[in-house]
């Protein structure tokens, strides 16, 4: 799916970028927390991913929040909670539709509910995605945040904003994947300065729109990740709790992101349409899974700067794209400096691998690579399952210049000639058991 083209909503005097993706018999607004920007997030296979998904039974319209993203910047202070409902049927209007199911993650679900309880003829349904009516903790809602973890998010906002490394909050599942803390770096300093950033965030904390919930009339599903950090899953109970007719699907994951795998997929379809696409529309496969991360990316770019740090990272993915072809693997994934790759033959990617890291040190570079083989399933981009998270903590664990497999890979290249060296059973977050892990030489 290529990017979709963005559009300008006009909202009172506030412009709101939007996008329309695909067409359908039923039209979804989609709005993702408040950290967003709309073709930053689309350079992530995981939310093509999720868009791509909703796009097999509707039209999706997807917006940036006022002061965010390619929207107008406001001062939240003067922000009025029912000037961020309106933006919601401003974007409808713009895009010609009279009726939506509403699907928002995070602080987005106050402005759904807002809009929901105000215009019921506009809603056909609306789900929450790890969702709440007040984010901070009162006398009277013991559910929220603490007041001492709410400033301790904003200090990590002003020391650390555009580093990415909130993302090992918002999405612990994926957020060691090679690229991934750069891809999210890259989004919050397209969504907001630092300073923006903070005045959001101190928004969040004061908004409370519990006072809706009760007037809330359309059908809702609330889908709360028990052990999301950020929001705990006492917010999600609460509104399953206020909403008459609401149902609560909670779900056991730590992350924040509405990450796409086929039971919350399946979920939102099921509940949007009521029913589900049949399992044969997955595509299942053995692979060998390939993680290749640069070592040192953060030392590398302060030594070189940007522009030489670009030149080496440009012939890094030359290297890999030449030595993938001769290896028969197929490129899945890549973001700033790592690479996901998959493989028919265990014994072609460790070969490929040491090619790869033979090639880069030859200017200057260390990479550390990890392998593992297990099934797979490839949903419209990009590729999911166990394996994959997996193989994606074996490449954490292994040192530079290492390539380190699972015993499942040493066996299956029994014979083949490659040599391995134990290194013992390690602890591999996520993953049930303790595995262990053999460094290919060669």
């Amino acid at each position: 799916m290529s990017t979709p083209r963005t559009l300008y909503a006009r909202s009172g005097e506030i412009h709101l970028a939007y996008q329309v993706i695909g067409d359908g018999p039923r039209d979804i607004v989609l709005v993702l927390d408040w950290a967003s920007h709309l073709e930053a997030l689309w350079e992530q296979p995981f939310v093509v991913e999720f868009v791509s998904w909703l796009n097999r039974f509707a039209r999706v319209l997807w917006f940036d929040m006022r002061g965010v993203g390619l929207s107008d910047r406001v001062a939240e202070k003067a922000v009025a909670a029912e000037e961020w409902m309106e933006d919601v049927g401003a974007v409808m209007d713009a895009a010609g539709s009279e009726r939506a199911t509403l699907i928002a993650h995070g602080h987005a679900a106050q402005m759904a509910l807002l809009f929901a309880a105000t215009h019921p003829e506009r809603v056909d349904s609306l789900l929450l995605l790890n969702g709440f009516a007040r984010l901070a903790r009162a006398d009277d809602y013991p559910a929220g945040m603490p007041a001492e973890i709410g400033d301790s998010i904003l200090g990590t906002i002003e020391a650390q904003w555009g580093t990415g490394s909130l993302a090992t909050v918002l999405a612990p599942s994926v957020a060691m994947r090679p690229g991934v803390q750069e891809w999210y770096g890259k989004v919050e300093r397209y969504a907001a300065s630092p300073g923006t950033a903070l005045a959001k965030m101190r928004a969040v904390l004061e908004l409370d729109v519990r006072n809706v919930l009760p007037l809330v009339a359309v059908p809702t599903l609330v889908v709360q990740n028990r052990d999301d950090r950020l929001v705990h899953a006492e917010h999600g109970r609460y509104l399953a709790q206020h909403i008459e007719g609401a149902r609560l699907l909670e779900r056991d994951s730590a992350d924040h992101w509405p990450l796409p795998d086929p039971d919350l997929l399946g979920a939102i379809e099921e509940f949007v349409t009521g029913s589900r696409s049949e399992e044969e529309d997955l595509d299942r496969f053995l692979a060998t899974v390939l993680f290749v991360d640069v070592a040192g990316s953060t030392e590398h770019v302060s030594e070189l700067g940007d522009r030489r740090w670009g030149a080496l990272l440009n012939r890094f993915e030359a290297t890999v794209q030449q030595e993938l072809l001769a290896h028969r693997g197929e490129l899945v994934a890549s973001a700033g400096d790592g690479v996901l790759a998959t493989f028919d033959g265990p014994a072609r990617a460790i070969r490929c691998a040491w090619h790869i890291r033979d090639a880069v040190r030859q200017s200057g570079l260390d990479v550390r690579c990890g392998l593992h083989t297990g099934e797979v399933t490839r949903r419209n981009v990009g590729i999911a399952g166990i394996a994959v998270h997996i193989g994606a903590r074996v490449s954490s664990v292994a040192e530079p210049g290492e390539v380190l497999v699972t015993r499942t890979v040493r066996d299956l290249v029994a014979g083949s000639g490659i040599a391995f060296a134990d290194r013992g059973k390690h602890a591999l977050r996520g993953v049930v058991d303790r595995w262990a892990l053999y460094a290919a030489s060669g």
